[in-house]
């Protein structure tokens, strides 16, 4: 793990639910997704921010465990922690608690920074780290050539460079 654990409370509501009462897979992600954008957004990487620089977060890969049910106007926390990085690519892990404590889901999600104008995955910038809660040397440079990029694939399904 890199930096410290941030940790967000949101309330189960009403718009989380599928028909069968308990939170709906896709508000899973949508949750998580709150809490990135609370993390970042704090240590000064908001939406604003994303705009002003062209350059902001994108997810490449998820992974979800749902462990335990949640249920309408359950109170929880977010846990979220960078867990690795290397070159361009981060490891970002999320876990749901219940007030109990008691694990209800786990995420494990593939990160990155995207340069908007030139369309690719850019190395972390200083103002990235931070909005990470990490200080620059908690990233270890990376080792080896640097031309090993992941691009991505866009909406026209062109790789990006």
């Amino acid at each position: 793990m890199l930096g410290a654990v941030h940790e967000y409370r949101l309330l189960i509501l009403e718009k989380h639910l599928d028909t069968f009462g308990h939170v709906n897979n896709a508000s899973y992600l949508e949750i998580l997704e709150e809490a990135r954008w609370d993390l970042i957004t704090r240590n000064g990487y908001g939406l604003d921010e994303v705009h002003r620089l062209k350059i902001g977060p994108v997810v490449l890969e998820a992974h979800l465990r749902f462990v335990r049910e949640l249920q309408n106007r359950q109170a929880v926390t977010i846990r979220s922690w960078l867990e690795s990085h290397s070159g361009k690519i981060g490891r970002f892990a999320q876990q749901i608690l219940c007030d109990d404590g008691g694990l209800c889901c786990d995420a494990m999600f593939t990160i990155g920074l995207f340069d908007l104008t030139a369309r690719k995955l850019i190395r972390p910038t200083p103002d990235w780290v931070r909005a990470l809660g990490l200080r620059p040397e908690d990233l270890l440079p990376e080792a080896g050539p640097s031309g090993n990029e992941r691009s991505i694939q866009g909406m026209n399904g062109r790789s990006g460079e």
